[in-house]
C-alpha cells in the first residue's frame, strides 16, 4: 500500500468528516515513504524511521513488550481525536461514532486476511482470549485443557478456570528448552497423544516470557487431526511478525494492537472463523441482535472511541514503514546482541536461531542463576550500571530469564551496548 502525503492528511473518511465539523487543524506526519522493501541494516532508512518517535532520555529502552509507543503522527491524530470525542460527548456516541467505526471495523478485518463479520474490536488481547475461552461450548466432562509454561499468565489462569467450569482437567506442559521447529511440532503432537481426552490446546504465537515462536500453522494442523479446538494467543505476533490470520490456520484467536501496532492502549481484536462461530457462545449480556455475529461474543462496555478512531492513523504507519520491513528490523536487532553474546559460555539465550522460531524478543539468563531474584537483580543491573532497561520474566520451567525487546526506534548501538554489558558482567562476576 502507497501511503501518500494527501493520504496522510486525509486520514479515515469519518476522522476528516469529524475534524472538520469541529475545524480542528488535521497534524502533519513527519514521515513518508513509499512502503517499498528496505533491508533491515539499511541504517539510513531506520533514522528516519526512529525520528517519528518520541523518547525519553537518559535510558536504553529494551523493554518494549508491554506496550508500544504510538508514533509521532499517531500520537497527534489521537490527541485531536480525543478532544472531537470529549468535545462533542454523548452526541458524538450516539449519532457519528457508528459512521466512523464500520470502516473502521472493516479495514481491520482486510488487513488480518478475514471477513469483517468474523472480528470484534476489544480493549485488548486479554479480553479477546478471556471471551474465547469462557464462551467455547464444546468441552464435556472428563475432557482435557492444555496449557504451557509459556503462555501468558491470566490466560493460563483462565484455561484453568474453563477446565474445572467443564469438569474436565488441566494438562499443564513445560516447553523443551533448547527446542528445533520440528521438535517442537513433534512435541506438541506426543503431548496429544498422551493426553487424548484433550479437546482444547492454547497456543501462544510468540511467548511474552522468552519470545519463542510457536509453529503455530503445523500444530494447529495436527490437533485438528486430532479433534483437538485450540486458540491462539497472538498479542505479540501481528505487527512483530508479517502474516495475515489465515495463514496461522486457526479458528480461535486473540490480538494486541497497542503493542506491535502502534495503537493507543486499550484496543485489540477477537477472530473466530466464520463456520466456527457456533462453538463459541454469545456473551452473557448479548442483545439478541448480536447473537448472530463475532461481536456478540465479547462486552467491553464503553470503548475508548479516540483508540478506535485512531486505529486507521496507526495502520497508515504501519504500512508506511512496511510490514514486512519491520519484521525484518526487529529480528535484525534482536540478532545484533544474540549473534555477539552466544559465545559466551554463561549466557542462555531461550530462542534459537532458526528464524522460524523467533522475531523481536529473546529473553535470556545467566547459567545458573534462575530464580526470580537473581534476575530482577540482574535487570536492575543492567539499569544502573549500563543504562539500559529490561524486564525480569518468571513462570518458564527451565527458570526465569530476562526479557529484551527491541523496538522501531532502537538501533544496533544499543544492541552492542547490551552485548558489552553482558560481557562485562559475566567477566566480573
Amino acid at each position: 500500500m502507497i501511503i501518500s502525503r494527501r493520504t496522510v492528511l486525509a486520514g479515515s473518511a469519518g476522522f476528516a468528516a469529524t475534524a472538520c465539523a469541529s475545524n480542528e487543524a488535521v497534524p502533519m506526519a513527519p514521515f513518508q515513504s513509499d512502503g517499498a522493501l528496505h533491508t533491515a541494516s539499511d541504517e539510513a532508512y531506520w533514522r528516519e524511521v526512529a525520528a517519528a518517535y518520541d523518547v525519553m532520555d537518559g535510558v536504553i529502552n529494551l523493554e518494549n513488550g508491554n506496550w508500544g509507543l504510538m508514533a509521532r503522527p499517531v500520537l497527534q491524530r489521537y490527541q485531536v481525536h480525543t478532544g472531537t470525542v470529549n468535545r462533542r460527548n454523548s452526541y458524538f456516541a450516539r449519532r457519528e461514532y457508528a459512521d466512523i467505526y464500520r470502516p473502521i471495523h472493516e479495514r481491520l478485518a482486510d488487513v488480518l486476511g478475514a471477513d469483517a463479520d468474523e472480528i470484534a474490536i476489544t480493549r485488548g488481547a486479554t479480553e479477546a482470549l478471556k471471551a474465547l475461552i469462557t464462551g467455547y461450548n464444546r468441552l464435556q466432562p472428563g475432557d482435557g485443557v492444555m496449557i504451557a509454561d509459556l503462555d501468558y499468565g491470566s490466560i493460563q489462569n483462565a484455561m484453568g478456570w474453563k477446565a474445572a467450569q467443564s469438569g474436565g482437567r488441566l494438562v499443564r506442559l513445560s516447553v523443551p528448552e533448547p527446542v528445533t521447529h520440528d521438535a517442537l511440532i513433534a512435541f506438541y503432537d506426543a503431548a496429544m497423544v498422551a493426553n487424548p481426552d484433550v479437546r482444547l490446546l492454547l497456543l501462544t504465537h510468540v511467548s511474552h516470557r522468552t519470545g519463542l515462536v510457536i509453529p503455530v500453522p503445523e500444530i494447529v494442523a495436527a490437533a485438528r487431526l486430532r479433534g483437538v479446538d485450540v486458540i491462539v494467543d497472538a498479542a505479540h505476533s501481528w505487527g512483530q511478525m508479517d502474516f495475515d490470520v489465515t495463514a496461522i490456520g486457526a479458528d480461535f484467536v486473540g490480538f494486541n494492537l497497542h503493542k506491535w501496532i502502534g495503537a493507543p492502549i486499550g484496543v485489540g481484536v477477537m477472530y473466530i472463523k466464520g463456520d466456527r462461530l457456533k462453538a463459541v457462545s454469545p456473551d452473557m449480556s448479548a442483545e439478541s441482535w448480536e447473537r448472530d455475529g463475532t461481536g456478540g461474543r465479547v462486552h467491553t462496555g464503553t470503548m475508548n472511541f479516540a483508540a478506535v478512531m485512531s486505529l486507521p492513523d496507526a495502520l497508515d504507519f504501519h504500512d508506511q514503514v512496511g510490514p514486512a520491513n519491520k519484521a525484518a528490523r526487529l529480528a535484525h536487532l534482536r540478532n545484533a546482541w544474540v549473534d555477539q553474546v552466544r559465545p559466551l559460555e554463561r549466557i542462555e539465550i531461550l530462542t534459537p536461531d532458526d528464524p522460524r522460531m523467533h522475531a523481536g524478543i529473546t529473553s535470556f539468563r545467566v547459567a545458573g542463576k534462575t530464580s526470580a531474584e537473581d534476575n530482577k537483580a540482574l535487570a536492575e543491573r543492567l539499569l544502573a550500571e549500563f543504562g539500559i532497561f529490561s524486564v525480569l520474566r518468571d513462570g518458564v520451567a527451565a527458570g526465569c530469564c530476562v526479557r529484551i525487546t527491541p523496538a522501531l526506534y532502537n538501533t544496533p548501538g544499543h544492541a552492542d551496548r547490551l552485548a558489552e554489558a553482558l560481557r562485562t558482567i559475566v567477566q566480573k562476576d
